[in-house]
């Protein structure tokens, strides 16, 4: 189906599912992180000993200094027949420095955020938000097919990232709504089960209420998504231009903040409900 294939940069919590998945497809060349896991499928010593051995190489790291740290270690391995994948969720300026760092080298750059967490990785629904020329697009569809359920073609390089970003707003606003909208109703006395109950047959149930009903309920807030990983990438999305005037996105960029102040950064952004009972002690 597909005779690409692929190292992986970066083993967190998707793109070590992601490498999983490639490897039980029979298509992992290569695989690196920042901690070392010697004991993983084809680990390899260096990233540009995963670049050597791949003719894609994707990249799952946190934030566009770790994208560019990367880079400057696989950019001598890079070149015609190479295809480096840009999974990471930055910003357009900086998708713009790595796409022209990459095709300098003669090598094909696709900028490939994704919506989806932990769960959605282990079954293969990652959804893909893909920039670059479409012939670039149509020739990664069937690798990206392995680990994702759609792939989007949003337009070029720094389109893609714009889109994830707005995503990601969207999402966050709609964590910190949810979390003072359960809680309002817990100090009325109203129970989680007659609260998700309403909330199923109102407009305002969403994909994200479903996924994080679970932690609201139990309190577990291991991390699907983690509350540093949503701060950051509100903060790159405040980088954009235009986006100063914007209320929701400077207030969930401060609740994000408070989060990680009071230790949580590490946890689920979902354990933003923790900061309406710490701020009423």
């Amino acid at each position: 189906m597909n005779n690409q294939s692929v190292g992986v940069l970066g083993l967190g919590i998707i793109g070590g599912v992601w490498a999983r998945h490639y490897e039980a497809a029979g298509v992992l060349a290569g695989a690196w992180n920042r901690t070392a896991q010697p004991t993983f499928p084809r680990w390899q010593a260096t990233p540009l000993a995963v670049a050597q051995a791949s003719d894609v190489v994707q990249i799952v790291v946190a934030d566009p200094p770790a994208v560019r740290a990367l880079l400057a270690q696989i950019l001598p391995a890079l070149g015609p027949g190479k295809t480096v994948v840009q999974s990471s969720t930055i910003d357009p300026t900086s998708s713009e420095e790595f796409f022209a760092a990459v095709t300098a080298r003669g090598a094909r750059y696709l900028e490939a955020p994704f919506t989806g967490s932990k769960p959605a990785a282990e079954q293969k629904q990652v959804v893909y938000y893909v920039g670059g020329d479409a012939q670039t697009v149509a020739a990664l569809d069937a690798l990206l097919g392995l680990v994702s359920l759609v792939r989007l073609h949003i337009g070029d390089h720094k389109q893609a990232t714009t889109l994830k970003l707005a995503m990601n707003l969207n999402i966050a606003a709609q964590m910190e709504a949810l979390s003072e909208a359960i809680t309002l109703a817990r100090c009325a006395g109203i129970s989680d089960d007659v609260f998700f109950g309403a909330l199923a047959r109102n407009a305002s149930q969403s994909g994200l209420a479903k996924l994080k009903e679970p932690k609201l309920r139990s309190g577990d807030f291991s991390p699907q998504f983690s509350v540093k990983h949503m701060l950051k990438d509100m903060r790159l999305a405040s980088g954009i231009e235009g986006t100063a005037g914007f209320p929701v996105l400077a207030t969930v960029r401060e609740r994000l903040a408070a989060a990680e102040q009071a230790g949580l950064g590490n946890e689920d952004f979902s354990v933003l409900i923790k900061l309406l009972g710490l701020a009423a002690k």
